[in-house]
């Protein structure tokens, strides 16, 4: 049986214990990844067993309330960088596996974790901005989009700046593409400096139910 004839269904969100783990278990692939975002679900795991989250309260951007630093506009005023649409996407997702990262001894990118997202990018649901200094890759952003919602995934910066210009570059796209709302799944301080704000877990879940649509 091929996975387009197969409904995956998941424990309701609200079952999600009190640091987010909603299930453990089952495939990870494509059908099953977007069955699970259109809940606000989302695999994080560094081996295996899969393990499926659910973060209440969430932590996301309204794109209209994007807070820009002084000192970043500025910095993108100069136009430093290249910036492209998803012209790289397997590339930013190695990136953001590759690059090292304070306080993080490894990675929830595994090698099933590309292959999918990859494919779910073939598909037109997986998006990236990219950043170039001029032929060489040095930031990025990927995520997922499904109808209005895009789910941000990760980013890299090999250079200053290049991460944070692309991430402002690419909620403008997406603002003006119709996307409402940017998924940002856990508390950072970092994007809290964008303006993203916690919501509680229900309100995220109706909003989902509007704008992503059947």
């Amino acid at each position: 049986m091929s996975g387009n004839n197969i409904k995956y269904e998941f424990p309701a969100v609200e079952t999600a214990n009190e640091d987010g783990l909603l299930t453990i278990g089952g495939p990870l692939n494509a059908e099953r990844v977007i069955a699970a975002y259109r809940l606000g679900i989302f695999p994080w795991f560094n081996r295996p067993p899969v393990l499926w989250w659910f973060m209440n309260p969430r932590f996301v951007i309204f794109p209209e309330k994007l807070h820009i630093s002084k000192s970043l506009k500025k910095e993108i005023q100069k136009s430093p960088f290249t910036l492209t649409f998803n012209q790289a996407f397997k590339e930013v997702v190695l990136n953001c596996r590759n690059v090292k990262r304070k306080g993080q001894a490894g990675t929830w990118i595994t090698n099933d974790v590309v292959d999918v997202y990859t494919e779910l990018h073939e598909r037109g649901i997986g998006i990236s901005v990219e950043a170039w200094e001029k032929d060489e890759l040095v930031g990025g952003v990927y995520g997922l989009k499904i109808g209005n919602i895009f789910f941000g995934e990760s980013m890299f910066s090999l250079r200053d700046n290049a991460s944070k210009i692309a991430f402002v570059h690419f909620i403008n796209e997406l603002k003006n593409d119709g996307v409402k709302l940017i998924d940002c799944q856990v508390y950072s301080k970092h994007l809290e400096n964008f303006g993203a704000e916690l919501i509680r877990g229900s309100t995220f879940s109706k909003i989902l139910k509007k704008e992503i649509a059947d």
